[in-house]
């Protein structure tokens, strides 16, 4: 039986990366799905790939710094689908990058807006339409950089931080309706908003990033998607409250990069959606 038969989603940032992996897992799990994000190209052609794998999917374009626009990415579901029972606030970016005291405030702002804000905003807009369909799953993507200093940028490990708190806050909150909260938190994960960062690409990273934790590759977005699927089904019906660390064992004992960020943001002060860069 498919896991999620049935069930309707809206993931964030799903037009690539962990989102995208995640939406046709869901997809080929029975899930309709919206698929939210700014990337229209990416995101039509996700829809695609859902329907191939299964499933049924819609794009809806998204801005998740706006509240205007996660509220009607998730109304879409409920008019296109019928109810709402998992979210994935999962779009993020690198965010203000480089030394502390050169962050402007507009970029830890936009930073806060887009890792942490968003995420406050697609639980609040998820839970009438759960509380009406009895109950449902939240989960949100945050980082190992959120649980340990020197793991992460400095503005975004903050934002994570974030992120990781307002889900235990959240989950004691909405437990006694059925509404679930969790957090994934990934570790060292090969996505455009990462390979984008490096010369080289995706092969450079994945050779940069495999010898980061004890299992020697680097991660994957269906590292992700497995979580995302066993934290929106019924199989965690009694998880709440939860970051769950899925970063082959880093957090174990080693740190992202050895504290060291030069390979990524050394040329660069802005890491935005996987398109968006700005150099110093």
């Amino acid at each position: 039986m498919r896991r999620l038969e049935g069930k309707v989603a809206v993931i964030t940032g799903a037009a690539s990366g962990m989102g995208r992996g995640t939406a046709i897992r869901f997809a080929g799990e029975g899930a309709s799905i919206v698929i939210a994000d700014l990337n229209q190209e990416g995101g039509e052609s996700v829809v695609r790939e859902c329907k191939e794998n299964g499933g049924n999917a819609v794009f809806h374009k998204t801005d998740v710094a706006s509240e205007e626009s996660i509220k009607a990415a998730i109304d879409r579901a409920v008019n296109e689908f019928g109810r709402l029972d998992i979210t994935f606030n999962n779009a993020g970016i690198g965010g203000a990058l480089g030394p502390l005291e050169d962050i402007t405030v507009a970029d830890w702002d936009r930073t806060f807006a887009i890792l942490l804000r968003s995420v406050f905003l697609g639980i609040k807009h998820s839970v009438p339409p759960m509380r009406k369909g009895g109950g449902g799953s939240i989960i949100s993507t945050a980082s190992v950089a959120g649980l340990r200093g020197g793991a992460g940028p400095l503005v975004y490990s903050v934002a994570k931080a974030g992120v990781v708190h307002l889900t235990k806050c959240a989950a004691i909150d909405y437990g006694r309706e059925r509404i679930r909260v969790n957090a994934i938190c990934p570790g060292g994960i090969n996505t455009p908003l990462v390979s984008g960062l490096m010369p080289g690409g995706e092969a450079a990273a994945a050779q940069l990033m495999k010898n980061l934790q004890p299992i020697p590759r680097a991660g994957g977005p269906d590292d992700i998607a497995g979580m995302a699927l066993y934290l929106a089904s019924d199989d965690s019906e009694w998880v709440t409250g939860t970051t769950m660390v899925v970063d082959g064992g880093l957090m174990a004992g080693r740190h992202l990069f050895g504290g060291d960020q030069s390979a990524f943001d050394n040329k660069l002060e802005w890491s935005g959606p996987s398109f968006e860069f700005r150099k110093k």
